[in-house]
């Protein structure tokens, strides 16, 4: 599978695990909305900053 695990960087460069397995983002309004292989659906209140397909990590920013 190809399904990629979503982190926030926190201040200090610090990252924190959001989700796994997430195989969906998607914008709505100033929030993105990730879905994962199960269902699981979280908000997020931030920006994409890197997405690493080859190592299947997405690292997001908060506003």
């Amino acid at each position: 599978m190809c399904e990629s695990t979503a982190y926030v960087k926190k201040r200090g460069g610090e990252e924190e695990l959001l989700l796994k397995d997430v195989a969906a983002i998607r914008p709505e309004g100033n929030k993105l909305v990730l879905r994962s292989l199960l269902g699981d659906r979280l908000e997020f209140d931030g920006v994409i900053e890197e997405i690493d397909l080859m190592g299947h990590k997405i690292l997001l920013k908060p506003r």
